[in-house]
């Protein structure tokens, strides 16, 4: 298995929040990819890059960045031998690619013929979550079907389904549906998917099939990865792991709250995720 981290934002709410904070304390994060944000002893995405290796879950790590960060990106990455640095050439957030798109690129320049672990760079996870255990999950329904893939999700707020994709699910943990941001009242689910995902390697060809589909479209409907999600899941099975909550950085103070855990609370730094 590969894992591919999707790291090629440009982070403009959280650069903005930074700017605007009076106090001084976080100026020395100006000019910082999200992914690269001091995270209790390390940056964020180093979290990621110690879990995958010591869960030997996958024998590679693809890092996605743009021509902004990419400098950065190759510096942090040699420290690592393990980790691959790719440059998706953007170099503004209007000019962006997209996130599907930042991963079907990592498909075809590393060209990739294995299943896909897909991570937000911007996102961690709670201590209950294991990536032996979502390994050892995905392999039980590519047991059963080769073209099965994983998603995660945890319960959210009834107020915060407009701020996610919200999965619908049968009672074999099936993904029957993902709905967009949808009202409270739309949905009596409140299973919150964030990014991460296992695609089986039988699903990987779909991502073209999708770009090409998507060619005409606004940048909005190719960027958030939840948009593949969405049009994969009528045409190849989509199963449900849960996991207790997560961390989104994406602005200062969701960014704070994330470094206090890693500092204050996390109680196994070794197993981690692992």
């Amino acid at each position: 298995m590969k894992a591919v981290i999707l790291a090629a934002g440009y982070g403009t709410r959280l650069q903005r929040d930074v700017l605007a904070d009076s106090s001084g304390r976080f100026a020395h994060l100006a000019g910082t990819a999200k992914p690269l944000l001091p995270v209790g002893r390390c940056a964020l995405v180093s979290h990621w890059v110690q879990a995958l290796t010591a869960s030997g879950c996958v024998d590679s790590i693809y890092v996605v960045t743009n021509a902004v960060y990419h400098a950065a990106f190759e510096e942090w990455a040699s420290n690592f031998t393990n980790v691959k640095i790719l440059n998706d050439q953007t170099t503004t957030n209007e000019g962006r690619l997209g996130a599907v798109a930042c991963l079907q690129l990592a498909v075809k320049h590393f060209k990739i013929d294995d299943h896909v672990l897909v991570i937000g760079g911007d996102t961690l996870f709670k201590e209950d979550f294991s990536l032996s255990k979502v390994k050892e999950t995905f392999s039980n329904h590519q047991a059963k079907c080769e073209d099965s893939c994983l998603v995660l999700s945890y319960q959210c707020k009834d107020e915060e389904t407009r701020k996610y994709g919200i999965l619908e699910v049968d009672g074999d943990l099936r993904v029957l549906c993902m709905k967009e941001k949808p009202l409270p009242t739309e949905t009596k689910s409140r299973r919150a998917c964030p990014c991460f995902y296992v695609f089986s390697k039988n699903s990987l060809p779909l991502l073209d099939t999708f770009i090409e589909e998507k060619k005409e479209a606004p940048i909005e409907e190719k960027d958030a990865p939840g948009n593949f999600v969405s049009w994969l899941i009528p045409r190849k099975p989509v199963y449900v792991y849960q996991i207790s909550g997560r961390f989104d950085v994406g602005n200062l103070p969701s960014y704070i709250e994330c470094d206090l855990y890693f500092r204050e609370q996390l109680q196994d730094v070794e197993s981690y995720m692992v």
